[in-house]
């Protein structure tokens, strides 16, 4: 049976604009943004842990591998089903060291403790004005430690401090100009990395789905944040939060995945010629999951074949299960775009990962990361997402504790101290 919450959102959004028929008022989707979430503290706290310990997981399982394509992930690692070292030079937006330990993470889980920061002090009031005056007053703190003599006489610290400002430079330019007027907003938004369609508010929305009233609240301030989005990319962002928000209520992924369906305040399903891209990409996603386990497969496919469906070391496995999981990252890869981190991409490999591991935290993990591309962020949302809806007890032990010592003794992130500040434990 599915979820009685998604019975109520057919009703809300099948009774839009339709308040004058028959002369019976109808409820409009702000009816349902009052329907607070109610769980028990305990029951809170180990959602939330759960999912900034999962996102952790995701990013730290794709951190070695970021931007790589499958085929060079199966040359080095066969098929990563576990947390690796980071051996990579330290970037801006990846490691801030050199080759860190297995469980080491990137810019996505910088971004989750930011936001955790961000809710804190603000008192978990989400509003676009404050969330860019904090992107501000971060800049701005990193750009005044220049001054410290402690920098100033050393040219490594020097180089530590200037790539904190690099990763978050591009974000205070478009939040600046936010602030001071709406010319020069869209001239930043536009210039933002490119002016590309990048994923940027995937990379911490899906937070707001840990604190917002219902998946509509969440779709609704997490749209309002997005001020990096561009597009359809904002509906993205706020897709993200709606269905971290589900996984708070509802332990069947079918909800989840569904609930991006039927949440649509701003009207994009109603776009001439184009319709909800999203919404076509989760359908199309669902299908070739769906499509593919449904075909039957024979040894002699697998002969004929070698080259392509060679079954890389490590895969858990049978050969046909890998045909099959190769079928979808060939098409996947038919769609990829431009660059790793267009946000349609991110999306189309999350929802794809989502419905092909149906509920199962590692297996979803494992297809994410090898597939490679942006691999770390799309893990990170995903595992946010299972994280929320499985709990951190559920979690698989090694790899949430590695990833909570990790993160902790090595790069200075307390997952379990922003968890309890989130929910005030």
């Amino acid at each position: 049976m599915k979820y009685v919450y998604l019975l109520i959102l057919i009703c809300i959004v099948g009774c839009k604009n339709k308040n004058d028929q028959f002369d019976i008022p109808s409820p409009t989707i702000s009816t349902f943004a009052n329907d607070k979430l109610q769980l028990e503290d305990s029951v809170y706290y180990n959602k939330v842990l759960g999912a900034l310990v999962g996102s952790a997981i995701g990013d730290a399982m794709g951190a070695s591998t970021e931007m790589w394509h499958r085929k060079d992930i199966q040359l080095n690692y066969g098929y990563i089903n576990r947390l690796t070292p980071a051996l990579r030079e330290q970037s801006p937006e990846g490691t801030w060291e050199h080759n860190l330990l297995a469980g080491a993470t990137t810019d996505d889980t910088r971004w989750k403790s930011l936001m955790a920061h961000y809710f804190k002090a603000y008192n978990n009031t989400i509003t676009p004005d404050n969330f860019a005056q904090f992107i501000i007053e971060y800049y701005t703190s990193l750009t005044k430690e220049l001054v410290n003599k402690d920098i100033q006489t050393s040219t490594d610290a020097l180089d530590t401090q200037i790539e904190k400002i690099d990763w978050i430079k591009e974000w205070a330019r478009v939040a600046m100009a936010y602030k001071k007027d709406s010319n020069a907003y869209l001239q930043a938004l536009n210039r933002f990395y490119g002016g590309e369609m990048s994923c940027a508010g995937q990379l911490y929305t899906p937070m707001i789905g840990l604190i917002a009233n219902s998946p509509l609240d969440a779709y609704q301030k997490s749209y309002g944040l997005s001020l990096f989005d561009i597009g359809y990319a904002k509906d993205i962002s706020a897709l993200v939060a709606v269905m971290t928000n589900m996984a708070m209520r509802t332990q069947e992924l079918d909800s989840i995945l569904s609930a991006p369906k039927f949440i649509d305040p701003i009207g994009y399903a109603d776009s001439r010629l184009v319709g909800r891209i999203p919404t076509v990409i989760l359908d199309g996603a669902q299908k070739n999951v769906r499509r593919i386990n449904d075909i039957v497969l024979i040894d002699s496919l697998l002969i004929n074949n070698t080259s392509v469906f060679k079954v890389p070391k490590g895969y858990p496995g049978t050969k046909n299960d890998w045909v099959r999981q190769e079928m979808l990252y060939q098409l996947l890869e038919k769609d990829k775009k431009g660059i790793a981190f267009h946000s349609a991409e991110i999306w189309q490999i999350l929802v794809t990962g989502l419905e092909f591991g149906n509920g199962d935290f590692e297996k979803t993990m494992q297809f994410i990361v090898n597939y490679g591309r942006d691999n770390d962020t799309v893990a990170s949302v995903a595992g946010m997402i299972l994280g929320t809806k499985l709990g951190f007890k559920a979690l698989p032990k090694e790899l949430r504790e590695k990833a909570l010592k990790v993160n902790k003794e090595n790069l200075g992130i307390d997952l379990e101290t922003l968890a309890k500040e989130m929910t005030q434990e």
